[in-house]
Order: structure tokens, then C-alpha cells, then sequence
């Protein structure tokens, strides 16, 4: 398991103790990620090796993963994987497994892949949780270490052209249609921090009257020849 690194002296992120703690801790004063730190038994690369991954996103359904040969540790992760899906969808919530090969990526004119740090979005109040078994954990970026893309002047100069138009309501449009309001370049000074393995976040969207600014995050930026990831999402 790879050890929880957070960034010192940054108040937005919130350790707790227990699955109920972080359901009920709300988002407020400026906390707007909350991580369950877990230092987890089982053999979550055992489900892997026996796994028929295709390249791309996999989704894992129980059957599928109690149906597998696995050794007593591997059993001990499968137990694992079944409880925190449980666990999310009595609290209401639909939480998919993947097993990740691959992520498609786009770059041009800002990428818009979640290789890139963004902040997810809803049109209403809502949250996304997260949890990496296996591979590279997801990464976190400070909110004070990230600008969005669209305000470089050099980045909304080039989307300006290709819009075609001017800074006008079309183009605001324009940018928030193509998610390109989400996506933020670290500053210069910034230094990412990892998820971890294991343990379970639940994260700050950026919404209509949220009261803390959306949490900056990434898929980590793997290449083939990689470990596949094992990621719980909702």
C-alpha cells in the first residue's frame, strides 16, 4: 500500500476515522476533500492477474469478481471491494469498480482528459467518491497551486480564435460546453499530492452554491506497459 502523503499546513483536507465520519462530515470552512485513510489486507493484484482486461475502462460487477479462482488473500480483497460498494449504495449513492487500461486523451486546443487536473461539476449539490486499490492512485492538486487554463491569457487568446467570436456570452457558453472551465494548470511552484491506496476520498464538485470551492484532481498519468488500475468511483 502505497503511504498517505498529504501537503503540510493545508486546511482543505480532512482525515477521519470511520465510513460514518465521512458521510457526515459536511463540506464547510474551506475543507472540501475528506479522505478515510486505510491501510487494507488481501491481494487486490491477485484479481488483476486473473481478470480478461480489455484496453480501456472495465467494469467489474460482483458476480463477476466472486466468480474468480482466487487464493484466501485474493478472497479477502474480493470482501473488500464487495463491502465499499455495500457501504455506498446504502448511503444511496451507485458506485462503479473498474479495472483501467488505458484512458483516452485529447489535447488540442487544452486537454480535456482526466489525465488533466479539473474539478468534476453537477447541476446540483453532489460529491464524488473515489478509492484505488491497485495501480497509480488518483492525484490531488492544492487550490492555491492551480489557475484554470481558460484564464491564461495565452490558452483564451487560442480558444478565443477558434471560437471565432468574441468575449460574449456565446463564448462563455462555449467554454463551459466543452468542459474547458474545469481544467487548471499547476503553478510553477505547485507539487501534486497522491490519493494513496486504499484509501477512500470523498470530494467537493464544483456546483450552483457550493460553499467551498471544487477539489483539483487527475487520473495519474500512466503509459502502457503500466499496471492496471483497480478504481472505485462515484
Amino acid at each position: 500500500m502505497t503511504h498517505l502523503a498529504l501537503p503540510p499546513d493545508y486546511p482543505r483536507i480532512k482525515l477521519v476515522s470511520s465510513f460514518h465520519e465521512l458521510v457526515t462530515t459536511p463540506f464547510a470552512d474551506g475543507i472540501n476533500a475528506l479522505c478515510w485513510p486505510r491501510t487494507l489486507p488481501g491481494d487486490f493484484r491477485e484479481i488483476i492477474q486473473h481478470l480478461t482486461i480489455s484496453p480501456g475502462i472495465n467494469t467489474l460487477d460482483d458476480a463477476l469478481l466472486r466468480s474468480l479462482p482466487l487464493s484466501p488473500a485474493g478472497r479477502t480483497a474480493i470482501d473488500i471491494l464487495i463491502e465499499d460498494q455495500r457501504l455506498l449504495r446504502e448511503h444511496g449513492l451507485d458506485p462503479i469498480l473498474n479495472c483501467i487500461d488505458g484512458y483516452p486523451r485529447d489535447e488540442d486546443p487544452i486537454p480535456t482528459h482526466v489525465f488533466s487536473f479539473h474539478a468534476d461539476s453537477a447541476p446540483v449539490e453532489a460529491e464524488t467518491w473515489l478509492c484505488t486499490y491497485h495501480g497509480f492512485p488518483s492525484e490531488g492538486l492544492r487550490n492555491d497551486q492551480a489557475r484554470r487554463r481558460i484564464d491564461i491569457p495565452e490558452t483564451r487568446a487560442q480558444l478565443l480564435k477558434l471560437h471565432g467570436g468574441e468575449e460574449d456570452h456565446d463564448f462563455l457558453e462555449y467554454l463551459t460546453d466543452h468542459c474547458y472551465d474545469l481544467h487548471y494548470a499547476p503553478t510553477p511552484d505547485a507539487q501534486p499530492f497522491s490519493f494513496g491506496l486504499g484509501n477512500l476520498w470523498r470530494i467537493a464538485v464544483d456546483w450552483p452554491g457550493s460553499p467551498v470551492p471544487p477539489c483539483i484532481h487527475r487520473a495519474p498519468d500512466t503509459r502502457p506497459g503500466d499496471p492496471p488500475r483497480l478504481l472505485l468511483i462515484s
